[in-house]
């Protein structure tokens, strides 16, 4: 079994442009003295590897807290695409999964450089995903993302953007995406992990 850490370091991470940056301060450190060390930090919900909820973009859709564990955790489908997803481009990529492992058709991650456009989202929206993951930080064009955001997330799809992919395959997956326990909140990061599960 292998597992592959698709997170980033949350203190060097990439921040959306305007976001605040992650910060740390040493409250105590055992090289001044004290007794133990202790760490506090500061980050904004969509800092690196993070877990975009309904509410980001929508009024009255679910926060973190209310968001089922199946859509973050379970089987996936790691597929590589570069430039603009069509339309057509995410009806293969469903198909794909699908003919590899019905349940990973339930959980997309596109590897590479790729931005999903209105259409793509339509095509992944309708077939009902739960999770769909990209390596950028946004899952649509960083200029305008909020068309995309809003086709995915009113059909419940979770966004988990800011996955880093380049060890992996194409193919499928264990994913565990968990994000920290936010009432409330609109995003939160994740340690996300990929588990190797099938014999290549």
């Amino acid at each position: 079994m292998k597992i592959y850490d698709i997170s980033q370091e949350v203190f060097s991470c990439k921040v959306y442009p305007g976001d605040p940056i992650p910060k740390k301060k040493k409250l105590n450190s055992m090289e001044n003295g004290d007794l133990y060390n202790l760490t506090e930090f500061s980050m904004c919900a969509h800092n690196g590897t993070h877990i975009d909820a309904p509410f980001h973009f929508i009024k009255d859709g679910k926060t973190v807290d209310a968001i089922g564990m199946e859509s973050f955790v379970g089987m996936a489908y790691a597929a590589e695409h570069h430039g603009v997803v069509s339309g057509e481009d995410a009806a293969e990529i469903i198909e794909k999964a699908k003919k590899q492992n019905p349940e990973a058709a339930k959980r997309i991650l596109i590897k590479g450089d790729a931005e999903v456009s209105p259409e793509a989202a339509k095509v992944f929206a309708s077939a009902g995903i739960l999770l769909l993951g990209n390596e950028s930080q946004t899952v649509g064009p960083e200029n305008a993302p909020m068309e995309v955001h809003l086709i995915l997330l009113n059909a419940n799809v979770v966004l988990l953007e800011g996955i880093r992919l380049a060890e992996v395959s194409e193919g499928v997956y264990l994913l565990n995406a968990a994000p920290l326990n936010l009432s409330g909140a609109d995003g939160s990061p994740c340690r996300a992990v990929l588990i190797d599960v099938v014999d290549r």
